[in-house]
C-alpha cells in the first residue's frame, strides 16, 4: 500500500457498509483520514481503583463491585424509566442511576451476583452518594489474570470522548477509530522536517496515535500543539501561495493625477478626515500605483467613514482613466450608497450633463428593479466611459453589463457576497481590476488572518470629530414591563425634541413571512413548540400607531416592499416627514439619518452580536447623542441575556466580534467566507490560538516566497491538495 492511499482508503472497506454510511450521512467522515483526524472533543478521567468507602465527592472514580440488587422504578405517571443499582465490594455500598433509554442494556447486564468495573463521578442524591449513568465493563471471566489485565486497562485511562451523532454514539466512533488507528503510522507529514525539529513538534503518526490514544495528560497537551499548528500551517501555505499568484498578475496602476476629480472632491470637502483615513488612503492609493492587483479588505468601526475612503479610491480611479464599481448586498444599500455618493460630489456627480462640472463624470445606479429606458441607458453609459462610477447589486454581474475600463471593484459587506460573484465582476476588467472589500462588522485580527489571509488588512478604530456617543440599555420586557412603557415615553421625547426613532422587529408579518414562520415552527424541536413567534414589524407598528405612539407619524420599511416604496419611505424619513420608522434590518447597514437618535429593537435576543452592533451604529450619527434599547423577554440569567449585557456594556465592535466568535465559534465564520465550505479547522480556535496562526502565518510566507510552487517539499504539496478539495480549491483561486 502505497503512503498516500492508506488515507484514502474508503471507511466502507473496514467498518462495514452500515457504519460507514452513517459516518458519511451523520458526520461527514468518509476515508479514514477524515477518521482519523476526527479528534477527540474531551477525555473522561478514570479514577484509579477506589474503595467504595473513600469515594470523594464530585471526583472521577473507578471502583470494582458485585452488583447486589437492580430495580427498575416507574415515574412520571409510567412515561419514565429508572434504573437503580445497589454495588457492595465488602466495604461499602454504592447507588447507580441510569434513565431514559439508557436503561435498556444495564437492565440486561447488571444482575444480582455480577461483578464488574465502574467509572463515573461521584454526587449525592437524597443523601446517598451514587454514580449517575456511568460507563462499566464486566469481568465475570474465569482467568483471573485477564480479569486483572482488563482491571488494569480500564481503571485510571484518558476516556476519549468523540464529536458524535444520535445514530453513533462515542463509544462505537472509538471501536471504529481502534480499527484504523495502525493506519495512523502511514500519516505523510506536512511540516517541512527543518521547521519540525526547530520547533520541537511530535511527528504526525505520532501526534495521531498520542490524540487518540492517550496514555498521560502531556501526550494530549503534546499531540494538540502539533495538530493545531498543521492546521493553521497549511491554511496558511494555501493563502500565501494565493497572495504570491495575485502578485504575478497583471493589473493597470492607477496613479493619482493631480488637479483632477479627486483634488476638485478634496477642496469642498467640509470636514478634515481623521488621520486613520488618511494613513489608510496613502495604505490604498499606494496599491493602486502598483501594476499587478489590490487585494485590501477595509474594516472598520460602523461610522468611521469606511465609505468616504472607498469614494476617494473610485475618484482616483476616474481620475487616472479607469472605471470604478461597487457591489452593496441589497437594492435598499444600492440605492442609499447612489444617493449619499451624488449628494457628496454634487456638481462633480453630473459630468458630461447640463450644469455638471467639467472635471465631474457621471455616477451611474444599476438595480435588478430599473425600468427598461434607465437600465439600457446605464449599461450603456458603461459600456462607453460615459459613466466613471457605477454603484449596483448583483445585477452588475449580469453578462450583458460591459465596462468600458473597469479598474476598481469596491465590495460593500464582504460576507454577504460569494466569491462566485467577486470572481464574477472581476473577470469584467481586460486585466484583473483592483480589490477593495469592505466590512462594518469589525474581525479581530485572528480571524482576518485565517479568513481574509489573502488580503491586506487595514483597519479604521477611530471615528471622526462631531459623532455622537450611543447609551444602550437592556429593557426586561417580561421581568419589568414599566420598563417598556419608559422606552415608548423615551422615544416620544426624542421626536418632541425635533429627533427620530427606528424600531426593529426581527419578523414582516405579511401571508409570505406567516408560511415561512409555520414551516420552521413544524421543524422546531418540540421543547421550543411553544415560544412565541418574533414580534413583526406590521403588528408592531400598528399597535405603536393606536397606542404609546399615537399621533406621531409612524410608517414601515421592510424588504418584500415594492422597490419604489422602499425608496420613497427611506427619502422621506431622510427627509424628516417621517417621525418612527419601523422595520426589518434591511436598515442594516449604510442607512445614514443624522437626525434619528433613538433605536428600539424589539426581541433583541434573535439577534446576532454583530448584527446588533451594526443597527445600533444606524442613530448617533449626528450631533445629538444615540440611544438604543434592547428589549428582550429572555431571563435574566439567560445565555441571551449575557450576549444583550455585553452589546449594552461596549460600543467597541472589535470587542463584540470576538464574544460573538467566542460563543458561536469560528466554524460560522469560516464557513460563511469560505462559500459554504465546511471548516477544515478541528483542532484550531482562532480566537485562542492567535500565536499559533501568527507564527504559522510567517513561516508559511517564507516558505512559500522560497519555493512557489513547494517543488521541494512533497509531504506539503500532498496536504494541500487533501485540505484544498474541489471545492475549496475554486474557492481559493477566486476572490
Amino acid at each position: 500500500m502505497d503512503r498516500v492511499s492508506a488515507f484514502d482508503e474508503p471507511l466502507k472497506k473496514l467498518l462495514g457498509g452500515a457504519t460507514a454510511k452513517v459516518m458519511a450521512e451523520h458526520l461527514d467522515l468518509h476515508t479514514v483520514g477524515d477518521l482519523l483526524h476526527h479528534y477527540p472533543r474531551r477525555y473522561e478521567e478514570r479514577g484509579r481503583l477506589t474503595a467504595l468507602t473513600d469515594l470523594p465527592l464530585d471526583e472521577h472514580v473507578t471502583v470494582v463491585a458485585q452488583v447486589a440488587d437492580a430495580r427498575v422504578l416507574m415515574f412520571n405517571n409510567g412515561r419514565g424509566k429508572r434504573l437503580e443499582v445497589t454495588l457492595t465490594d465488602g466495604s461499602g455500598r454504592l447507588q447507580l442511576v441510569f434513565f431514559g433509554h439508557g436503561v435498556h442494556k444495564p437492565h440486561k447486564e447488571l444482575l444480582p451476583g455480577r461483578r464488574a468495573m465502574f467509572a463515573g463521578k461521584v454526587s449525592v442524591f437524597n443523601r446517598k452518594m451514587q454514580l449517575a449513568h456511568p460507563t462499566y465493563q464486566l469481568l465475570d471471566s474465569k482467568d483471573t489474570d485477564e480479569a486483572t489485565e482488563a482491571v488494569d486497562a480500564f481503571a485510571g485511562r484518558l476516556l476519549p470522548i468523540y464529536p458524535a451523532c444520535k445514530q453513533l454514539d462515542s463509544w462505537r466512533i472509538a471501536k471504529a477509530v481502534d480499527t484504523v488507528l495502525p493506519s495512523a503510522r502511514e500519516a505523510v507529514d506536512p511540516l517541512p522536517p527543518s521547521l519540525r525539529e526547530g520547533r520541537g513538534f511530535t511527528a504526525l503518526p505520532e501526534a495521531l496515535l498520542k490524540v487518540h490514544r492517550p496514555q498521560t495528560k502531556a501526550d494530549i497537551a503534546q499531540a494538540r500543539d502539533r495538530l493545531k499548528w498543521d492546521e493553521a500551517f497549511v491554511l496558511q501555505v494555501a493563502l500565501a501561495r494565493r497572495r504570491y499568484a495575485d502578485t504575478q498578475l497583471p493589473a493597470v496602476a492607477r496613479r493619482a493625477v493631480p488637479g483632477g476629480l479627486l483634488d476638485a472632491f478634496d477642496a469642498r470637502l467640509p470636514f478634515t478626515l481623521t488621520d486613520g483615513q488618511q494613513s489608510v488612503s496613502k495604505e490604498i492609493f499606494d496599491d493602486l500605483a502598483t501594476e499587478h492587483p489590490m487585494h485590501r479588505l477595509l474594516q472598520g468601526e460602523v461610522g468611521s467613514g469606511k465609505t468616504m475612503v472607498a469614494l476617494r479610491a473610485m475618484l482616483g480611479v476616474v481620475d487616472a482613466g479607469g472605471q470604478a464599481a461597487m457591489l452593496a448586498p441589497t437594492e435598499v444599500l444600492a440605492q442609499q450608497h447612489h444617493r449619499s455618493i451624488t449628494e457628496m460630489m454634487g456638481d462633480l456627480a453630473e459630468g458630461g450633463m447640463l450644469g455638471g462640472s467639467e472635471q465631474g463624470t457621471k455616477v451611474v445606479l444599476l438595480t435588478g428593479s430599473m425600468g427598461v429606458a434607465a437600465r439600457r441607458q446605464a449599461l450603456l453609459d458603461l459600456v462607453t466611459g460615459e459613466a466613471g462610477i457605477v454603484i449596483g447589486t448583483h445585477a452588475l454581474i449580469e453578462d450583458k453589463v460591459q465596462f468600458h475600463d473597469l479598474g476598481l471593484v469596491v465590495v460593500d459587506e464582504q460576507h454577504r457576497f460569494g466569491v462566485e460573484q467577486r470572481d464574477a465582476l472581476r473577470s469584467k476588467g481586460k486585466q484583473p481590476p483592483h480589490l477593495l472589500v469592505m466590512t462594518a462588522t469589525p474581525i479581530p485580527r485572528t480571524v482576518a488572518m485565517t479568513v481574509f489571509g489573502d488580503l491586506e488588512t487595514s483597519v479604521l478604530d477611530q471615528l471622526p470629530a462631531g459623532r455622537s456617543p450611543i447609551a444602550s440599555h437592556v429593557v426586561p420586557a417580561k421581568d419589568k414591563p414599566h420598563f417598556l412603557s419608559r422606552a415608548w415615553e423615551r422615544v416620544r421625547e426624542e421626536v418632541e425634541n425635533g429627533h427620530q426613532a427606528y424600531v426593529v422587529c426581527p419578523r414582516i408579518g405579511d401571508d409570505a413571512d406567516d408560511e415561512a414562520g409555520k414551516k420552521a415552527k413544524k421543524k422546531a424541536p418540540e421543547d421550543e413548540g411553544d415560544k412565541r413567534p418574533p414580534l413583526a414589524v406590521l403588528e408592531i407598528a400598528e399597535q405603536l400607531a393606536k397606542g404609546p405612539l399615537a399621533g406621531l407619524r409612524v410608517e414601515v420599511l421592510h424588504g418584500r416592499m415594492n422597490p419604489d416604496d422602499k425608496d420613497d419611505v427611506m427619502r422621506r424619513f431622510a427627509a424628516g416627514e417621517v417621525d418612527v420608522l419601523v422595520a426589518t434590518t434591511v436598515i442594516e447597514v449604510g442607512v445614514n439619518v443624522p437626525n434619528a437618535t433613538a433605536m428600539v429593537i424589539m426581541d433583541a435576543d434573535r439577534f446576532g452580536v454583530s448584527q446588533l452592533h451594526q443597527l445600533r451604529g444606524r442613530v448617533g450619527r449626528g450631533s445629538a447623542p444615540g440611544l438604543c434599547l434592547l428589549v428582550s423577554e429572555a431571563h435574566e440569567a439567560s445565555p441571551a441575556r449575557a450576549r444583550l449585557s455585553a452589546v449594552a456594556a461596549t460600543l467597541d465592535g472589535f470587542e463584540l466580534s470576538r464574544i460573538d466568535l467566542e460563543q458561536r465559534r469560528e466554524g460560522d465564520v469560516l464557513g460563511q467566507a469560505q462559500s459554504g465550505v465546511r471548516s477544515s479547522l478541528r483542532m484550531l480556535t482562532v480566537i485562542d490560538d492567535e500565536e499559533v496562526i501568527a507564527a504559522a502565518r510567517e513561516e508559511a510566507v517564507a516558505i512559500v516566497a522560497a519555493d512557489p510552487e513547494l517543488e521541494h517539499l512533497p509531504e506539503l504539496r500532498t496536504a494541500l491538495d487533501a485540505l484544498l478539495d474541489k471545492e475549496r480549491e475554486q474557492y481559493l483561486d477566486k476572490g
